[in-house]
């Protein structure tokens, strides 16, 4: 019986779950606040506790993860009203580094200590001061590091190039199958789509990912059946 009641308070945990994150939107980790960070991870231990609870109170777990939810959703919205507010739940941009210098007071106020801010530098590809411009830390906690305009990389625009506009390549087959509904979307059919297989001299099931490239043909990606005997990266 107890098992019955774990599997029943496991999917209306599962079920709560899910539509107290539709409700409080989609957004990547990346993007996530320290508060709505520690708000997810409190709603999930909340979650948990209700799959486990044996006894007959499973629906106050389930109110505190409504509570939560619902805290969450009223503070996004009044944030999307007021700057002030916004600042004052989300944070605001903070400037650790800007014309050669260290903000000292920031970076004690941001707790970054020198060797953190020199790795996040390393890892952004910056191994030399001399080349940054500024470094700010972000309300999400990711740094954001700006060049000097001679140490950027060169853009098409700098040498006076206009290259041809990139567009979306749509997936017309995956895994071996076609896509007919991406197919009809980009305006193609079935007798393109076998027309191009056989240019390119394969079949249909031997195509892991195929795309139409921004010259209007069929790019595919084969599949490789046979299993590889070494390891290349040793």
């Amino acid at each position: 019986m107890e098992i019955l009641k774990v599997i029943f308070t496991s999917l209306l945990s599962v079920s709560a779950l899910f539509i107290l994150t539709k409700l409080m939107g989609n957004r990547q980790m990346s993007q996530l606040s320290m508060f709505d960070y520690i708000n997810g991870i409190t709603i999930g231990s909340i979650a948990a506790e209700m799959a486990t609870s044996l006894e007959n109170d499973f629906w106050l777990p389930l109110t505190a993860m409504i509570v939560y939810a619902a805290a969450v959703i009223f503070i996004t919205f009044i944030s999307a009203k007021s700057m002030k507010l916004r600042r004052f739940f989300t944070g605001r941009t903070v400037v650790l580094f800007i014309n050669g210098r260290f903000r000292r007071s920031d970076m004690k106020r941001a707790q970054v200590d020198v060797s953190e801010f020199m790795t996040q530098c390393r890892i952004n590809g910056c191994f030399d001061l001399a080349e940054l411009e500024c470094a700010l830390l972000e309300p999400n906690g990711r740094m954001s590091f700006l060049l000097k305009s001679d140490a950027r990389p060169v853009k098409p625009s700098d040498t006076g190039l206009r290259p041809p506009d990139e567009k979306l390549q749509p997936a017309v087959i995956l895994d071996g199958e076609a896509l007919e509904g991406n197919l009809k979307a980009a305006g193609r059919n079935r007798v393109w789509l076998d027309s191009e297989l056989a240019r390119l001299g394969c079949s249909e099931r031997d195509v892991m990912l195929g795309e139409i490239d921004n010259n209007g043909s069929l790019a595919v990606y084969l599949m490789d059946k046979e299993k590889e005997r070494r390891d290349i990266f040793q």
